[in-house]
């Protein structure tokens, strides 16, 4: 077995700076005075000050280069971005510089000293977004339309401030765009013999290995993991299996069985632009047991499974034939725990121990390649004890060589693509009643394992679908 953990202090060391602030050296260059206790430029700038990001345009995964320059020395200046969610909720996160002595900042380079994160953090302005000051409660970014892109604005501003606050000078602004889904991706909509889902091949004549997506118990039909798997070469399935209006009712309780699942991974697998001999699973929180259960049932032999915080059985009984799913009373909200804020957390009934053995998966029967990813700072889901089951019994049977283990302090339930803000708690129901869970998750550590476990995912994949 192959085990890898992260240390938060060997990915993020934060390193201060001084602040030195300028001084006036030429009445006719440049003329400074006090402001409300902040350094502020009086006078015109013989070069406008300018922003760049490069590239302006590109997948979310993609790191940016942001610099600014023509700036005065040793001066401090505000780093901004911001955007609107879909549902047109406001979103920022900013960071405090102080200039070199070339009057440049670059967030490659140089270190934050004040704001929404600290230290050198190329794309904490992305990962570091959160909602505005008066925005709704409970909000988490997620990307619904994959073929519009997230448009961030990104400003730069004179002193250390707080966008918030509105007493900000703008010096320059630049708008970038993050994207899920590259040029020339195909989007095809499968509403197929029961199925629903999202299929999205690459570019190209193909034939292409393939990923079947699978998404845990907040429903609907997520497709932005998909997407962006299809621009890195490989076609991807987002199936939908709870919590979607196509599919039969009531929309918060499942109602598809075992055959539904296998269904899709053999439609995925019998298309003719997909290699079907190099066709893997993907699962998060519940998707992981839907994962390892379809791995185990003949007639499936996934090339490589990806594993994301998630439980190795279910108080949810999935029959093995037609009919509608078996619900245990452990499901049952007053089950639920509750933290003090009245949020709910699902890890005592995610628990191996409080798990019946008949809803567990045959953790022996497993023959593919296996990555786990665990953050251990969940707290909606036990996921390292049900990874420490996964070692355990592939160990005793000597399977240890299939599994690859990635443990990650700080981290919470919901690693995503890279760059992706973090949400440690969030809306997860309105009906019958509002309910907010919590997923964990702290913003500095988390986004640093989901640059690392994503580019872990796409080595993964690439070692088992393409060699």
């Amino acid at each position: 077995m192959l085990r890898v953990h992260m240390s938060v202090t060997a990915i993020r060391q934060l390193i201060g700076m001084k602040t030195v602030h300028c001084a006036s050296v030429c009445r006719t260059v440049a003329c400074l005075h006090l402001a409300g206790g902040g350094i502020r430029w009086k006078s015109s700038y013989k070069q406008a000050p300018v922003l760049t990001a490069t590239p302006v345009r590109g997948l979310i995964d993609e790191q940016i280069s942001i610099k600014g320059r023509f700036l005065r020395p040793h001066c401090p200046v505000t780093v901004c971005a911001q955007m609107h969610s879909e549902d047109g909720d406001p979103w920022e996160a900013f960071a405090h510089y102080n200039t070199n002595a070339d009057g440049t900042i670059d967030l490659a380079r140089d270190h934050s000293v004040g704001g929404t994160y600290l230290g050198c953090e190329p794309m904490g302005l992305f990962w570091g977004l959160q909602p505005a000051l008066g925005a709704r409660e409970g909000l988490r970014l997620r990307k619904k339309n994959v073929e519009t892109p997230f448009v961030v604005l990104m400003s730069l501003l004179e002193d250390h401030v707080s966008p918030s606050e509105g007493q900000s000078t703008e010096l320059a602004s630049i708008t970038t765009e993050r994207w899920y889904m590259a040029p020339g991706v195909q989007r095809i909509d499968l509403r197929q013999n029961g199925l629903v889902g999202t299929l999205f091949l690459p570019p190209g004549p193909g034939p292409f290995p393939a990923m079947l997506d699978l998404w845990g118990m907040g429903g609907g039909l997520v497709e932005y993991r998909s997407a962006l798997f299809a621009s890195k070469g490989y076609a991807s399935l987002s199936l939908a299996y709870i919590g979607h209006k196509e599919l039969p009712g009531p929309q918060n309780q499942l109602n598809v069985d075992n055959l539904y699942f296998k269904s899709a991974y053999h439609f995925l697998q019998d298309h003719d632009q997909v290699c079907g001999d190099r066709v893997g699973i993907i699962g998060l929180s519940f998707g992981v047991f839907l994962t390892l259960r379809l791995a185990t049932q003949p007639g499936v032999n996934p090339s490589c499974l990806i594993c994301i915080n998630g439980p190795i059985g279910s108080t949810i009984k999935l029959p093995d034939a037609d009919g509608p799913s078996e619900w245990s009373e452990k499901w049952d909200s007053k089950y639920w725990k509750y933290n003090d804020q009245g949020h709910v957390s699902f890890k005592d009934i995610s628990l191996p121990a409080d798990i019946s053995p008949n809803n567990k998966v045959k953790l022996e029967s497993l023959a593919s390649p296996l990555m786990c990813i665990v953050g251990e700072d969940d707290l909606s889901s036990s996921s390292i004890e049900n990874t420490d089951v996964i070692e355990e019994t592939l160990r005793a049977v000597g399977k240890s060589h299939l599994l690859t283990r990635l443990s990650y302090p700080g981290a919470g339930h919901l690693i995503e693509p890279p760059y992706t803000p973090n949400s440690r708690a969030s809306l997860w129901t309105v009906k019958p009643k509002k309910l907010i869970t919590v997923w964990g998750g702290h913003l500095a550590p988390h986004a640093a394992a989901q640059e690392d476990a994503w580019k872990k995912i796409l080595d993964f994949m690439e070692s088992h679908l393409r060699q």
